[in-house]
């Protein structure tokens, strides 16, 4: 069996458990890291070497893109100053401390344990995206969990190159050409991102063609990344900055029917690369192991540690920060509350980003000898992602729901209801002052009864929001009624974002009415 037919094979069987994962709701990342693992123990199952360019490259761009796609800049404004010292910190600090276990109890030398440190140091936005969907958190605590993991890769990716370059040169650390190395990675990505953001909207601004915008929308992460590494910049800096930028104003550059393909396209895609990559990391860790010394079998042990030491200092930096928060917000009653850090400290799984980074390592240091222990290296980033993901995968929606702050389904419901009947109301009122037919003759003799039909149905989803059913839908509408409704909904759509922009609602809620809405002018414009 070659490795091709490994990976065809791998891609079925991702796809099978994923599926069945959303099927019986369990934690898709955890069921495919258990997976691999059994494909990749199973003794005819031949190695199969991954290139680091596989998973940097055409791996994690677009599903680094659809995650940061899913936070708006208005959250990101309302919890920048936590993640700030969750991104630097604590990305240190993890650092740190598991280079300093890590040189502890295994053979590992300072410098290569400063390499794990630093490859475990940030956690990853793909495996906390894919995990936290299952979730209903409160809006500020998604914001935090999702921000961090999308921004603390620059300072992770500063110490991973730091120490590289110091365990394959030599060379010593200095605090100006760190600090150097990051203004140039994270400040050089963040001015890539931005700039193809830019040029992707004026782009999309001038086209309504269904195919290429979708395109577009799929070369956007890739001319992202690869125009920041060119340039040695961060390329997931950009990725998630365009990610951000573009999800922010993507319902204003495209009509309906385009924003719903591109959305189905990319659900497909994210789909089917997270459900591999997954299945990925754990069918590594068997071949991993397999080019340990004889000094290195002792990675069932140290994977354990290095995983409870990643937690740990989580949850030491996290209770106090939380109790900083509100001291310094005066919230609640001064006693400390375990509920939110407790929540975000379990949320903070490994995944991609750590294995993209230590496949990366270089085999040779600068006098052509190999790099010692890389071997160990990625077998325990492979263990403790795969420990981190599989144990914090099933285990964080009890910790969800024993914290309390899991927003109920009928909270959620209560919102969305309250959303439709407000935009209902408002296009109503609108169509209220159509009712002069003068303003209308364009539309024929039929404009009188498109207006009462517009009204019916306006009224109608008025009573369904209130008495949460729906109710036969009305006859098949007149071309002046599709007229109408197609202006109803781009009124609704305004006073949607007009409550999300007023902080009235949550990006979730107003996601999934956008896409509602979406649906019906789609439906209309296929009519015409």
């Amino acid at each position: 069996m070659t490795g091709l037919t490994v990976i065809l094979l791998l891609v079925v069987l991702a796809t099978a458990v994923a599926t069945g994962a959303r099927r019986w709701s369990l934690p898709a990342p955890s069921l495919l890291v258990i997976a691999g693992v059994i494909v990749g123990l199973m003794p005819w199952v031949p190695e199969v070497r991954l290139p680091p360019h596989v998973i940097s490259v055409l791996v994690l761009p677009p599903l680094l893109y659809a995650a940061a796609g899913e936070i708006s800049v208005r959250d990101l404004r309302s919890v920048w100053r936590p993640v700030t010292g969750l991104v630097f910190g604590l990305v240190l600090a993890s650092a740190v401390a598991v280079g300093y276990v890590a040189r502890a109890i295994t053979p590992l030398t300072t410098e290569t344990a400063l390499i794990l440190g630093a490859v475990l140091a940030s956690t990853d936005p793909v495996a906390v995206t894919a995990l936290g969907r299952r979730l209903s958190l409160p809006s500020r605590v998604q914001a935090m969990v999702q921000a961090e993991s999308l921004f603390n890769d620059a300072t992770s990716l500063v110490l991973y190159k730091v120490a590289v370059a110091t365990a394959v040169s030599g060379s010593a650390i200095t605090v100006s050409g760190t600090v150097e190395q990051f203004l140039i990675l994270a400040g050089g990505g963040a001015l890539i991102g931005a700039a193809v953001a830019a040029v992707v909207t004026l782009i999309r601004r001038r086209t309504e063609d269904p195919v290429l915008e979708t395109v577009i929308a799929l070369v956007t992460p890739y001319a992202s990344y690869v125009i920041a590494e060119d340039s040695h910049a961060s390329g997931v800096t950009a990725v998630i900055v365009a990610g951000v930028v573009l999800g922010s104003t993507g319902h204003k550059l495209s009509n309906a029917p385009v924003r719903l393909q591109i959305h189905a396209v990319y659900d497909t895609v994210t789909f089917l690369l997270e459900s591999v990559v997954f299945a990925l990391i754990g069918l590594e860790l068997p071949f991993a192991v397999r080019h340990l010394a004889h000094d290195e079998h002792g990675w069932l042990l140290w994977v354990p540690v290095i995983a409870f030491t990643v937690l740990a200092i989580r949850l030491l930096w996290l209770f106090p920060l939380s109790a900083l928060i509100r001291y310094r917000h005066k919230e609640g009653d001064g006693r400390l509350s375990w509920r939110v850090p407790a929540v975000l400290s379990w949320a903070g799984a490994r995944g991609v980003m750590p294995l993209a980074a230590a496949l990366s390592i270089p085999l040779v240091t600068h006098t052509g000898e190999p790099l010692p222990h890389r071997a160990l290296i990625l077998t325990l980033t492979t263990g403790t992602i795969a420990l981190t993901v599989v144990f914090q995968g099933f285990t964080l929606a009890p910790v969800v729901r024993r914290s309390g702050i899991a927003l109920e389904p009928e909270h959620t419901a209560r919102e969305e209801a309250k959303t439709r009947r407000h935009i209902a109301h408002t296009a109503l009122e609108e169509l209220k002052q159509l009712g002069d037919l003068d303003e209308l003759a364009e539309l024929g003799a039929a404009a009188e009864a498109a207006l009462k039909q517009a009204r019916r149905h306006l009224e109608a989803r008025i009573h369904q929001a209130e008495d949460a059913h729906y109710s036969d839908p009305d006859a098949r509408p007149a071309d002046a009624y599709r007229e109408i409704r197609r202006t109803l909904i781009g009124i609704e759509a305004a006073e949607l974002q007009r409550l999300y922009d007023a902080n009235m609602i949550s990006n979730a809620t107003r996601r999934r009415i956008q896409r509602e809405l979406d649906l019906e002018e789609a439906s209309l414009r296929a009519r015409d």
